[in-house]
This record gives structure tokens, C-alpha cells and sequence, in this order.
């Protein structure tokens, strides 16, 4: 089959790729038609690893997707050829501690699509877990059920950190993760969300996705801002979105007493943690790491209009255009926020 194949770092090919996959009872074969490409994938491409995780060898990219089932295992009652879908890209032990935890996510040895030494799905096809398969309402597109994954990353963050109605929220970075955060947010309740960052085209697309203050902290005070829209008491939550170590380290200036901080980007190196600003504000901290148990959550939102992702979705290629398509993303454009790829059906 055709794939797009990450073959070391910075070389990428579009070329025809020898992969066998066999139905089992319990599994689905999907035929892809929208991929989204992840800042992870582009990691890979233009680093070679992320972390432990190194391409040692051929490897093909993509992990946020939707398609069509055309094939069903044995045992599969809930899903028949034609069904629209999404999937969810991990797929963890089920005998495992941590997924008999309900843990999933933080399974060692889950099997995560683009992750070393696991293929990802810009290709024709794939077979996947029915039980990691969600079916698609009508009026849920292809589009939009491709931005499933990276909108339970904010759902999940939400969800941990227990958001409640009326609260005020600060989202650090207003790249994918970051927006996708915002509207996670928005629809469990939050007043009002500040967002800060230093690309004034993406805090423009920030401000269309609600009650949404943008920041651009290249020329503005993020703690001044949100002390002036809080009364000087501070914000209730902040998501912390970005990865970069300065601004990890910072969470706890815009934080009320008693707030709760959540921290989502990974940042490259440690950062300089400070225990103090922590303790006197009693600050509680999150962390969150990919998702469990929130794929039907968001699929239910998408489907209820509760979020719009549209806007998010900046430019999308055609998968002949892949490369050019990783490419772009690596260049990381002022005002792109997510850029996916539509498969030929």
C-alpha cells in the first residue's frame, strides 16, 4: 500500500509500503479518509525521537484519524461496513495493572500509533480494536472526528482537574492543544478563558471560540491581564499548554489561592519549579498525560454543536501532498493551528 513514510529524520517519502495486518474477531478494518498531522508527528520528522521514543527504522506517520469501516472480525456485533469512525490511536494491555486501573493511558506498554516501533495510518488502511472505534453521527465530519484526538486531550484535562461553572481559566499557548483546551473548558463551564501567546493570528482564531481574552505576551503582561479581569484575585485554573520551560515555570503568578494549575505541555527540559509560589496559594497541580475514557465524551459535543472545532482546522492537503504537507507544518506558520490531510476514498 501507499504510505507516507518517515525513513529517518528529516527524510520523508510517499511510496508504496509492505504491511500485513489480519482481521481478528474482536478488530475492524478502516479505510482512512482524514488524518490530522500532530506536533508529535512533526517532532519525529524533524528530531528523529521524542524522548525514548527514536526512529531507528522506516516508520509511517499519523495518529489523529477518522474513516470508514470495511471489514469486521468475527465477533463484532456494534460496527458493519460503512459505518463512519474514529479511532482512538493507543491501545493499551488489557491484563495490564494500569488498565485494570482504569489507567490505560499510563500502560507501558501501550501501543500507540506513529510511536516507535508502531505504525501510524497515512496509508490506505488500518485494522483497529472495535473497542477503540467510536461510530460517527451524521453530522459529524470526517473533518471534525479527525480533531477527536487532540480535543480529548483538553477534555481530559478538564475533566482531572474538575472544572466548575463560572470558573475563570488561563490556557498557556494557543497552538492545537491549546485551543482544543480552551474549548474543552468552555463547554465544562468556564466563564471567561484567558489565552496567552505570542502569535497574534492564533489568538485571533482564540477569540472567535467564545468568551476568550487573548494575550499577546510579547507586548503584554500575562498576570497583569488576568488580575485586571479577576480583581486582582487571580484565575481559578491554568492550563499550562505550551511545553516552554519559562512559562511552565510561571503557572503560579496568575493563580488565585486555592486555584489549581494543570500542566499538559511537555517541555523539553526540566524546569525551575518553584515550591514557594506553589505552597502559599495552596496551589493544587495536575498533570495529564494523552487521555482515557473521553473519546465518546467529545464525539457527543461535536455531534450536539457544544464544540466547534472548525476553526482550528487552518489547511488541509491532499494525501499525494503529504510531504509538502509535513513540510509546511514543520515551518510552523504564523496563524496555523491544524493541518490535516484528506485520504481518496
Amino acid at each position: 500500500m501507499k504510505a507516507l513514510v518517515l525513513e529517518e529524520k528529516l527524510k520523508l517519502s510517499l511510496r508504496d509500503f509492505s504491511i500485513e495486518e489480519k482481521v481478528g474477531p474482536r478488530d475492524v478494518r478502516i479505510a482512512l479518509r482524514t488524518v490530522g498531522v500532530c506536533g508529535s508527528d512533526v517532532h519525529y520528522y524533524t528530531h528523529g525521537a521524542i524522548g525514548p521514543f527514536v526512529v531507528r527504522e522506516p516508520m509511517i506517520l499519523g495518529h489523529e484519524a477518522a474513516g470508514v469501516v470495511v471489514e469486521v472480525g468475527a465477533e463484532v456485533k456494534e460496527f458493519k461496513p460503512g459505518d463512519r469512525v474514529c479511532m482512538e490511536p493507543g491501545i493499551p494491555d488489557p491484563a495490564s495493572r494500569a488498565t485494570r486501573l482504569g489507567l490505560y493511558n499510563l500502560d507501558p506498554a501501550v501501543r500507540f500509533w506513529a510511536t516507535p516501533p508502531v505504525h501510524g495510518v497515512l496509508r490506505p488502511t488500518v485494522v483497529h480494536p472495535a473497542d477503540f472505534t467510536f461510530k460517527l453521527p451524521d453530522n459529524v465530519s470526517f473533518a471534525a472526528a479527525a480533531m477527536v484526538e487532540p480535543l480529548a486531550v483538553g477534555v481530559h484535562a478538564a475533566t482531572k482537574v474538575q472544572v466548575k461553572p463560572g470558573d475563570i481559566a488561563v490556557v498557556v499557548g494557543a497552538g492545537p492543544i491549546g485551543l482544543v483546551t480552551v474549548l474543552a473548558a468552555l463547554a465544562a463551564g468556564c466563564a471567561r478563558v484567558i489565552v496567552s501567546d505570542v502569535d497574534d493570528a492564533k489568538l485571533d482564531i482564540a477569540k472567535k471560540l467564545g468568551p476568550v481574552t487573548p494575550v499577546d505576551v510579547s507586548s503584554q503582561d500575562l498576570v497583569e491581564t488576568v488580575m485586571k479581569e479577576t480583581d486582582g484575585w487571580g484565575a481559578d485554573i491554568v492550563f499550562e499548554c505550551s511545553g516552554n520551560e519559562k512559562a511552565a515555570a510561571d503557572v503560579f503568578d496568575p493563580l488565585c489561592p486555592g486555584g489549581k494549575v494543570v500542566y499538559i505541555g511537555i517541555p523539553l527540559s526540566p524546569i525551575a519549579y518553584d515550591v514557594s509560589k506553589a505552597q502559599i496559594k495552596e496551589a493544587r497541580v495536575e498533570h495529564v498525560f494523552r487521555y482515557t475514557h473521553v473519546f465518546p465524551r467529545c464525539v457527543a459535543m461535536l455531534a450536539s454543536g457544544a464544540i466547534d472545532v472548525s476553526p482550528l482546522i487552518t489547511r488541509t492537503f491532499s494525501f499525494d501532498e503529504s510531504v509538502e504537507a509535513f513540510e509546511f507544518a514543520a515551518r510552523a506558520p504564523r496563524g496555523q493551528v491544524k493541518v490535516q490531510i484528506d485520504m481518496p476514498s
